[in-house]
């Protein structure tokens, strides 16, 4: 898929999602079944023992197939593969860069495959970093159930493995679901130089989810290495969705970004908003 096409998904389709979400977050039956489960199985549902599958399952939905043919042509891009602990296979794409002086690693967001945005974040591999991006479990390519806790926990070995590999700078950007995915795997951790958490809402405990996977509950004491960016025209996560986060990581150091023209990611009205936001992300990256 383009970024054009994938940029005009019809956005009826995600409100409806996240309608569901929320009309579903008001199941009560067995719910203390999962707010109480053991997370030694990291594939177990904490937020509703229903709603938590089935609302990935329409995610996954939403997000398609894999199709090779998106990442036919395009430079210096390989397909990879990473093995978690508990033996699930994720797969995914990195972007080479001629000499990398550091790597960057996105989380996309919950409707959305590695394969739909490797054509876009070529900008970041020009800028001479290592660009990796990986399916959800569950998704595309990668095995698995998509659970809230497994997500999490892929991506903090994701990163604990890829710091292990002695690049300069480390750098991560998580979209929507992905920024509440990579602020829970990093936690309240040192693991990166700078970190971009675009249009991401500062709870999703409200959705179901226990408290304590709360965006706003896991941001750093020192955020000064860490962006905030949320859209006026976002009409998946509105501002008052993000006004916590805002809040609590602009008082903590962090760089706020509040732009009137910016929608949610990859739903921008132009070509122009958009290219404005990847080089808005791009310049905090860059910063020493």
């Amino acid at each position: 898929m383009s970024r054009k096409a994938f940029r005009h998904e019809p956005r009826r389709l995600t409100a409806t999602l996240v309608a569901l979400f929320l009309a579903l977050s008001t199941l009560t039956t067995s719910e203390a079944i999962s707010t109480l489960a053991e997370e030694s199985d990291i594939e177990t549902a904490v937020c509703g023992w229903f709603r938590e599958p089935f609302v990935f399952w329409l995610w996954r939905t939403l997000a398609g197939s894999p199709d090779p043919q998106r990442v036919a042509g395009i430079k210096d891009v390989e397909r990879i593969h990473f093995k978690t602990r508990n033996g699930i296979s994720l797969s995914g794409y990195k972007l080479r860069a001629a000499k990398p002086k550091g790597y960057l690693l996105v989380a996309q967001g919950n409707a959305m495959l590695a394969d739909q945005l490797v054509s876009d974040l070529q900008m970041f591999r020009d800028l001479e970093w290592d660009v990796y991006i990986y399916d959800y479990r569950g998704y595309g390519n990668s095995q698995g159930k998509s659970r809230l806790v497994a997500i999490v926990s892929d991506y903090a070995e994701i990163v604990s493995y890829l710091n292990s590999l002695g690049y300069k700078k480390r750098l991560l950007y998580g979209i929507s679901m992905g920024g509440v995915i990579m602020l829970n795997a990093i936690g309240k951790g040192q693991a990166y130089e700078r970190f971009v958490v675009d249009s991401s809402p500062s709870r999703i405990s409200n959705l179901g989810c226990p408290e304590r996977y709360d965006p706003v509950a896991q941001l750093p004491e020192d955020g000064s290495r860490l962006m905030i960016i949320s859209g006026a025209q976002d009409g998946v996560v509105s501002p008052s969705q993000m006004e916590g986060l805002i809040r609590v990581a602009g008082s903590r150091g962090a760089r706020v970004l509040r732009d009137k023209d910016f929608a949610h990611p990859y739903q921008d009205s132009s070509n122009a908003t958009h290219e404005r936001r990847q080089h808005e992300v791009a310049a905090f990256l860059l910063q020493d």
